[in-house]
């Protein structure tokens, strides 16, 4: 992300990236970031929800306005759910699989184990 808004930057067009990864973001440094604590892929808000969307858009915009140096990071005030935070929980680390292994819906389909993270 960080290395592809570098190279748009230097063709002269602003870019924004939006993140909910705050280490990974700090560490990439894009030119211009906002970073919200919502889950992963999440970063514009809650499906089925345009007004928060709208805001959420709304306050990273600003970032053009706020931010003067490149790697530079605004963070929004948002919370995905101020009762539930159990979403925090989950250990993206080196042992994540994004695709389940379980009982398939489809008849005569078995899933695979991927193994990715596996030497």
């Amino acid at each position: 992300m960080g290395l592809t808004a570098r190279e748009i930057e230097k063709a002269g067009i602003p870019t924004l990236c939006m993140s909910s990864a705050w280490d990974i973001t700090f560490s990439v440094r894009p030119p211009r970031a906002a970073f919200i604590n919502f889950p992963l892929n999440h970063q514009t808000g809650k499906v089925n929800d345009p007004e928060l969307q709208r805001r959420i858009l709304h306050d990273a915009f600003q970032a053009f306005e706020r931010l003067w140096a490149a790697g530079q990071m605004i963070s929004l005030p948002y919370v995905w759910d101020p009762n539930d935070s159990t979403w925090e929980a989950t250990d993206f680390g080196p042992d994540f699989e994004p695709f389940g292994v379980g009982k398939s819906a489809q008849d005569d389909f078995a899933e695979r184990t991927l193994g990715r993270s596996k030497a």
